[in-house]
């Protein structure tokens, strides 16, 4: 078919050539017609020449209009001519003609982080020229993308879509040129497990081992065969080693490569975590280092203790270790797991309200006394990343209520656990006695027998009162939790439970009998005494 005709390119037909490039963006056919045009005559160095002149002469107005052309040629989003516009010859000048953009007071400076901070670093040496050629091009192409991208709202759907295509496909020519070099991911895995590999040089090659890592994982034609590979390397001992690292951002790239592998390959952790815990006796396994990080995140806020918690949860779920295991292997398996690992785990919450403490005050009973160790656990409790902390633990031990029923429940009686978290109520983060509430619900829930005795013996619905009457007043999530604790309670006709709350909370919970739920729990126990009566009759 015929190709569009172009304006002679000239600084007088600047506007021409803006409003012709503008106008194609409604017609598929006639951007293709101009993208060709464009490819054939040449005819974007020769803009790039004109960008220069108006530049040098400083002519705002023919630089406006450079930008809108330029911008409405990579907006006709075609392959032909981003091999163009991405060369080397090439990228300078359209970045330079992005600068000036009609809706910013002072231009940009696109050229000078493309040519000063954006720089190559080889982590690894690459000897393929063309491949290097490639991952700057591409890189190129993605700061290009995050520029001209408008706001989200502002296009429709598969906007640049061509463009978003030319960047993966570049990123799977790299990634199929590096996977061909038999040296390359065994000098990755040198320099990672190497003692000379610190610092700076770690961080950077951690940040590109976990986007090596990402798109391989994408690409599922070579998957298996990536996935191979790394058990070949080791690794996970190379992943529990950088665990244990200071450097947060290392710490953080090696979290993010083992939840791919617990996302794409979930059996080979499971049984490198299983054999770990029949073999070895040291307190370096990657189960420890998964543990030490979530309790010990400084910014738990920004989510990172969230992605520690979905990767523990599925190292120690008994359903997901079906696919490998015998029952009678997960058994063992969670013996090791209560007999080593758990103790880390509850460390924050066990070091707030330790054995100890109790053993001082029963033995020196002073209200004084006890009254001090109470505020000073709730001054401790009141720090807000210790609040998230000892959340996040509270949710996986909430975890293990459900699907560790035997071994948990060994745990929380032996070591009282229950009333420790109780104490938790009393925080003025009111996530965190949520979370309290949540666990003791999700114990009532089992309705377990020795749940309930251990409950009633403890006395351990006092703080939970003592919560429903502080909250009386209050309409918030909190006193919603509790009253559906107690609803659960009646529904379900726990008659052990109704009857130990009815006997020792009938009275302090007069002042809420507007609730309903509480009048029914009373109702409930005086139908159960008038039928014993009657039956004994």
């Amino acid at each position: 078919s015929h190709l569009m005709d172009l304006p002679t390119c000239e600084v007088q037909r600047l506007g021409e050539i803006a409003d012709l490039v503008i106008s194609v963006r409604l017609s598929r056919v006639r951007k293709k017609k101009l993208a060709l045009a464009l490819k054939n005559e040449g005819y974007i160095p020769k803009l790039l020449q004109l960008f220069q002149v108006c530049e040098n002469a400083k002519n705002t107005e023919g630089l406006h209009l450079l930008f809108d052309i330029v911008r409405g040629i990579l907006y006709l989003d075609k392959a032909i001519l981003f091999e163009v516009m991405f060369s080397d010859e090439c990228i300078l000048g359209v970045a330079g003609c992005l600068e000036y953009d009609p809706c910013l007071a002072q231009p940009g400076q696109h050229r000078e982080f493309l040519t000063k901070t954006a720089k190559l670093q080889e982590v690894i040496p690459i000897r393929d020229p063309e491949l290097k050629q490639k991952i700057r091009q591409m890189s190129r192409a993605q700061y290009i993308q995050a520029i001209i991208l408008p706001n989200p709202s502002d296009f429709e759907e598969g906007f640049l879509s061509t463009l978003s295509s030319f960047i993966s496909s570049s990123k799977e020519e790299i990634l199929h040129g590096l996977q061909k070099d038999e040296e390359f991911l065994p000098q990755v895995f040198a320099q990672l497990t190497s003692e000379a590999t610190a610092g700076e040089q770690l961080c950077d090659l951690m940040k590109f081992f976990k986007e090596f890592c990402a798109f391989s994982f994408t690409l599922p034609e070579k998957r298996d065969e990536f996935l191979q590979t790394l058990a070949k390397l080791g690794i996970l001992p190379t992943l529990e080693m950088l665990m244990g690292v200071d450097d947060l951002q290392v710490r953080s790239a090696a979290t993010d490569i083992l939840s791919y592998l617990l996302e794409f390959s979930p059996v080979t952790v499971q049984e490198f975590v299983m054999q770990e815990a029949r073999q070895s006796e040291n307190d370096t396994q990657l189960i420890i280092e998964v543990i030490k990080q979530m309790i010990s995140s400084p910014d738990p806020e920004f989510g990172g203790d969230n992605k520690l918690m979905e990767i523990l949860c599925a190292l120690i779920d008994p359903e997901k270790m079906l696919v490998t295991a015998s029952n009678l292997e997960i058994f063992e398996f969670l013996d090791n797991f209560y007999d080593r690992y758990i103790h880390v785990l509850t460390a924050p919450l066990l070091a707030d309200t330790s054995e100890e403490w109790y053993e001082i005050v029963y033995i020196d009973s002073t209200f004084f006394f006890f009254l001090l160790q109470i505020k000073a656990l709730i001054f401790l409790v009141d720090n807000y990343q210790t609040a998230e902390i000892l959340a996040s633990v509270l949710k996986l031990l909430t975890f293990c209520v459900e699907r560790h029923m035997y071994h948990m429940k060994i745990y929380i009686i032996k070591k009282d656990l229950l009333r420790r978290t109780l104490f938790l109520m009393k925080s003025k983060h009111k996530f965190l006695a949520l979370c309290a509430l949540r666990f003791m619900r999700r114990i009532i829930g089992l309705k377990d027998e020795l749940y309930n005795q251990y409950i009633t013996l403890g006395n351990l619905f006092e703080p939970v009162v003592n919560a429903v009457l502080d909250n009386r007043n209050r309409c918030n999530l909190l006193k919603s939790a509790l009253v559906e604790l107690f609803e659960f309670i009646r529904i379900e006709d726990n008659q052990f439970l109704i009857a130990h709350i009815v006997e020792n909370f009938s009275d302090a919970l007069e002042s809420v009998k507007y609730i309903h739920t509480f009048q029914g729990l009373k109702t409930k126990y005086e139908q159960k005494k008038d039928w014993q009566n009657q039956k004994l009759n």
